[in-house]
């Protein structure tokens, strides 16, 4: 089975579009495998990097066999809590919209800090770490790795959603301030 691994940074500046366009463009350059199983190609693109010096990093292709399909994995955080031997490394968007909620619940006047970098994310900006290094919520997951892993899921609801909604879809499930 031919594995590649690529170490990638991608700005969310822009318009939804372009984006879409800046990842689709890096997918493009993947080989194309022969088959399915072993003959397939398969792709980890390591797009962010956490303050803890965790990597977050994306495999294609995903699960849903969609045409530009990808999981989003944060190294070394097991998102399965339920008491399961497997461990996921990949966040689902309820694992992002609890977590949220237990922060919100936590501390809502930090929260709305919180709510509003997401806000700016969804608006396709860049947040530079000092914006939210010291933004004191506390509560499960760090912050660093809630904003940047729903930046990867805004970007995959554009991708796999681009004649809908896109990313609308995941920031609708994001609790409000």
């Amino acid at each position: 089975m031919p594995y590649y691994e690529r170490t990638m940074n991608f700005s969310n500046a822009g318009s939804r579009n372009e984006v879409r366009i800046r990842v689709l463009k890096e997918f493009l350059k993947e080989e194309p495998g022969t088959g399915k199983g072993d003959a397939a190609t398969h792709y980890t693109y390591y797009v962010e990097k956490l303050s803890d010096g965790k990597r977050i990093f994306l495999t294609r292709p995903g699960f849903l066999n969609k045409q530009f399909d990808f999981v989003i994995n944060v190294e070394g955080i097991n998102f399965n809590i339920k008491e399961s031997k497997r461990m996921r490394t990949n966040p689902t968007h309820d694992d992002i919209f609890s977590d949220l909620e237990a922060k919100k619940n936590n501390n809502p006047e930090k929260y709305k800090e919180l709510y509003s970098l997401l806000q700016r994310i969804y608006s396709c900006e860049d947040i530079p770490s000092s914006a939210y290094e010291n933004l004191g919520v506390d509560t499960g997951y760090s912050v660093d790795l809630i904003l940047l892993v729903s930046k990867w899921y805004f970007i995959e609801q554009d991708i796999a959603y681009w004649n809908y909604s896109g990313r609308a879809m995941f920031m609708s499930g994001i609790p409000e301030p």
